[in-house]
């Protein structure tokens, strides 16, 4: 390709509203333009680097047997309500109507569609399956920010396993795994998997791919000694163990006037680990009740798993006083009996603690959880913090900020037994198919690639994924220097290379500038002064070194270079 014949736009400024770093660069480079909110434009060379990052996702898939599929974007309503998630998905999915009136939504994710494929499946014999497409998702995010990481419209690579018992799932499981590792390196990530939340996506286990990342927007808890890892909405971590005192043998009602903090309450001599902090929320119209010790916080998304809610919030205060009849800082589940009330594990089996009396200025001390407050679900809920002890080591855990580069689910029957997805087993017998589903993003892996490299100067692209491999800089356009150079870019194209030639009538700054920005790994630059000497210069992006070498060395040179890394 020449320079002089592509549309690469580039601009002097970021756009104002560019919080990532990635935003800024590929707007800057040319790669992308917004159209509005949450939607890009991708121009010549962000296609060239979508499609590369897409076809390293490609042949990992087609490596552990994936067949490709191309499913339908619009998919009928009747099939999100048959699986339940017309309603739980919520606002987060773009819904029409046609002209005939029937209800449409644009796929946000394809696990229903796959499963009516699948359900043409009849025997044993003809699993496991592999199934995977690279389709456009639509995703109706409250604030798309952060350019290609936070979107409304994208692209993604689902694949879906299908087995026929649970190891085989397992099995399915671990070669996605193995795959999104190799996928991770080959975009030149340091990718590392960590325990996360199912969510909507359903299914009991699921790893997310994480990539530290100051731009990300999941905090992931992570041991330095060990290789434990896990999403803040899923993070456990080792706590010490709390010997209480002995307590009297029901519940003491004492008063507590003007007293709505646990620190207020501390100060008259009840520690913060020893209350019982009692959270009025509403979940999906209903009161629930959540608690926690009075000096851990409530994970938000882990109450969201456990109580299956579509949506939760904290109750007004004027809700929670219909509820439990006291304003919030008196709140307490003794003797309540017709609330689900959902218990942080912390607390099970504690005894002689201090919680609100559920009337204004009144608290209840010597309280046994077991005997005087009816648990419905015990469950962590509990947000970790940094500094705490690993389960599986005891070192101090850290929390990193990181974006999510993939993420794999165990689906299990959820969705076979949902579309009758069943086979016959080698005895006859009908068994729901075991489901796995496994998500990469394309453009956010993408910008995730551009967020990890880059230096003051633009863009350091890995050569698997640069939009070219190589560029040559022809500083004058005179017949000579445009001879050596065409010469160079036949040379490099017949060994395979990905070549830009920049052939513009521009000064030397200018493309030097612009070779850095977008990010080209190699730059041969080729004039006058070095070619009398019959030499060329070489630079490689990365670490900015320049070297010469000869005329006749320097095509086999690159491409030698350019072959070692991809």
């Amino acid at each position: 390709m020449r320079w002089s014949n592509l549309f690469i736009p580039t601009l002097r400024d970021a756009p104002a509203d560019a919080e990532a770093v990635s935003h800024a660069l590929l707007v800057k480079g040319g790669f992308i333009r917004q159209l509005h909110a949450g939607h890009y434009s991708l121009l010549p060379l962000g296609w060239r680097v979508h499609n590369k990052v897409a076809n390293i996702v490609r042949e990992e898939m087609d490596a552990i047997g994936g067949q490709e599929f191309l499913l339908p974007t619009m998919h009928p309503a009747s099939v999100w309500q048959q699986s339940g998630r017309w309603d739980s998905m919520g606002d987060i999915m773009f819904r029409l109507t046609d002209r005939r009136d029937n209800d449409l939504a644009l796929g946000i994710t394809h696990e229903e569609i796959y499963a009516t494929v699948a359900s043409e499946l009849t025997s044993y014999k003809e699993l496991p399956q592999v199934w995977y497409h690279l389709q456009t998702k639509f995703r109706d995010e409250a604030r798309p920010k952060s350019g290609l990481l936070r979107v409304r419209e994208f692209t993604m690579k689902d694949s879906y396993s299908f087995d026929v018992d649970w190891e085989g799932l397992d099995a399915a499981f671990e070669r996605h795994r193995v795959a999104y590792t190799t996928i991770f390196e080959r975009l030149g990530l340091a990718a590392f998997p960590v325990e996360a939340s199912s969510g909507a996506m359903g299914g009991n286990t699921s790893t997310e791919f994480m990539v530290r990342c100051d731009a990300g927007e999941d905090d992931v808890v992570q041991c330095p000694n060990c290789d434990y890892a896990g999403n803040i909405e899923k993070a456990t971590s080792a706590l010490a163990s709390i010997e209480d005192e002995p307590g009297p043998s029901e519940p003491e009602r004492f008063p507590t006037p003007g007293v709505r903090t646990i620190a207020a309450l501390a100060e008259l001599g009840a520690p913060a680990e020893r209350q019982i902090k009692t959270m009025v929320m509403v979940a999906d119209g209903d009161v629930v009740l959540a608690l926690m010790r009075g000096d851990h916080q409530l994970n938000i998304q882990k109450l969201v798993d456990s109580t299956g809610a579509i949506e939760l919030r904290p109750a007004t205060p004027d809700e929670a006083k219909a509820a439990l009849g006291a304003m919030p800082g008196s709140l307490g589940a003794v003797a309540v009996k017709d609330l689900r009330i959902f218990a942080d594990i912390t607390l099970q089996g504690r005894t002689n603690l201090t919680t609100g009396a559920n009337e204004d200025d009144w608290h209840y001390r010597g309280v046994d959880i077991g005997r005087d407050i009816a648990v419905t679900e015990w469950a962590d809920l509990r947000e970790v913090t940094e500094g705490e002890p690993c389960s599986n080591c005891g070192t101090a855990l850290d929390i990193v900020r990181c974006v999510e580069a993939g993420h794999i689910f165990k689906l299990g029957t959820k969705y076979s037994e949902t579309f009758g997805v069943r086979v016959s087993d080698a005895d006859g017998k009908q068994q729901p198919v075991v489901m796995g589903s496994y998500g990469i993003g394309i453009g956010r892996n993408m910008a995730t690639v551009a967020e990890v490299h880059n230096d003051e100067n633009g863009l350091v692209w890995p050569v698997s994924i640069a939009p070219f491999e190589a560029v040559i800089t022809v500083l004058k356009l005179d017949e000579p220097t445009m001879t050596a150079a065409n010469g160079l870019y036949e040379q490099l194209k017949a060994d395979g290379v990905d070549v830009l030639l920049d052939d513009r009538d521009a000064r030397a700054g200018v493309k030097f500038a612009d070779a850095e920005l977008i990010g080209i790994p190699y730059r041969l630059t080729v004039g006058p002064k070095s070619l009398a000497a019959g030499e060329v210069e070489l630079s490689t992006r990365k670490t900015n070194e320049t070297k010469t070498v000869s005329v006749d060395a320097a095509a086999s040179e690159i491409a030698a270079l350019v072959k070692a890394e991809r």
